[in-house]
């Protein structure tokens, strides 16, 4: 789909547009943010043993290990 230049557009197509998307968003099912937050909370949590920013990489598990080292004599 080709990108729409909105300068170009007249003011009824504009509005067309809009009312297009107000249509889309109305069929949207909303939350109330304090749920959702809690939610996420939650599944963060629940997955945080899991995740390698928290508990990190085995060393021998870890591509950004160094495979060798320099020795200056």
């Amino acid at each position: 789909m080709p990108a729409i230049n909105i300068e170009d557009l007249s003011e009824k197509d504009k509005l067309k547009m809009e009312v297009e998307q107000l249509r889309k968003e109305v069929k949207l099912e909303r939350q109330p943010v304090s749920k959702c937050s809690e939610e996420i909370k939650n599944y963060i949590e629940e997955r945080s043993g899991e995740d390698p920013l928290v508990k990190g990489v085995p060393e021998d598990k870890n591509p950004f290990k160094e495979k060798g080292g320099c020795v200056i004599s």
